[in-house]
């Protein structure tokens, strides 16, 4: 299968669809006989109320899903080939991607996180074409309204923030007004926002929007055996691209070796986030998938073994799919 993504050929975006349908077939014999999973934070269903997909069956709810995290995969593919961080195009970003999205059950119904890495994958586009403009300020602008935007749907992506910051030091010499647009894009949004609590005399709700901030950072996170387990491989995969990146790293241009850093960043804000949401699910480390599965794009894009590269790759959706039926 590897080797048949590595072409860049459209003909892998059918493989990927038929990929993507064997990889949700067991969360169509386990499906819950309710999902409603609420698409806003308080911030906006404070006004809207608590909006749903109630028309939505859940059959449908995976289906709409599985259509999403195609397109999201497809796009990262062409972000991943287009500034050439792999050395090759293909279509592996897209396989991986798709891959470690269905890698849970929690991941294969609608959420906000979902929607929200829409706006990681547009923010990553945009972070990885900074180091060569001459003028960014009206870009980070808008990268702080963006995830303004995403913190309304998904509250801890608020952390993405920091993100932004982190990119301009990987990126750029220091440059005070290009750090200062990111802070004004991000209050502008809320600001707005404030506007608008403050016309419907509600600030109070207004205030309680931050209360996230407030909690504690949790020194343990319950996790079922049953995911650790379908972690090992995706943790051997990952070992293997940092054996891969050591011996490579240096031969890569500057900004290569600078996306990677980047990329970093985006992983472990990502994965640190998970604190600031009151009702903690699995699903938030969607979060972290496009940075993962770039990393595994490197991997099977250098690897020379095909017997084991293959194998270790068919080990991951084995389990996978044996976990989601048993």
């Amino acid at each position: 299968m590897i080797d048949q993504f590595r072409k860049y050929t459209p003909l892998n975006i059918l493989f990927l669809s038929a990929v993507g349908v064997v990889l949700c077939l067991g969360v169509f014999l386990h499906l819950p006989d309710n999902l409603m999973p609420v698409f806003f934070e308080p911030a906006i269903s404070n006004f809207t109320g608590k909006l749903s997909p109630e028309n939505i069956s859940p059959k449908a709810n995976v289906l709409i899903t599985l259509v999403l995290t195609i397109i999201q995969a497809l796009l990262i593919n062409n972000i991943v080939n287009r500034f050439n961080l792999v050395g090759r195009s293909s279509f592996l970003p897209a396989l991986m991607y798709l891959t470690l999205a269905s890698l849970m059950l929690p991941f294969l119904v609608l959420s906000p996180i979902l929607i929200c890495n829409f706006l990681t994958i547009w923010m990553l586009d945009k972070l990885l074409s900074i180091y060569r403009r001459a003028d960014i300020k009206p870009l980070m602008f808008d990268l702080g309204m963006i995830v303004a935007l995403g913190s309304l749907v998904y509250f801890p992506f608020i952390v993405m923030l920091l993100l932004l910051w982190c990119s301009l030091l990987i990126f750029r010499p220091f440059n005070w007004r290009e750090w200062v647009a990111v802070p004004v894009g991000f209050t502008t949004v809320y600001f707005l926002l404030g506007v608008i609590y403050l016309w419907f005399d509600r600030m109070d709700a207004f205030y309680e929007i931050w209360l996230p901030l407030t909690y504690p950072f949790p020194t343990s996170v319950h996790i079922d055996i049953y995911d650790y387990l379908v972690l090992l491989p995706l943790i051997a995969i990952m070992v293997l691209f940092a054996i891969t990146l050591r011996q490579n790293l240096f031969k890569s241009v500057v900004h290569i070796r600078k996306s990677f850093q980047l990329l970093f960043c985006m992983f472990v804000l990502a994965v640190i986030s998970f604190y600031l949401n009151a009702n903690w699910s699995i699903n938030h480390f969607l979060l972290a998938v496009p940075p993962i599965a770039i990393y595994m794009t490197y991997y099977f894009s250098y690897a020379s073994k095909r017997w084991f590269y293959e194998s270790i790759f068919a080990l991951l959706l084995l389990t996978i799919i044996y976990f989601q039926f048993f």
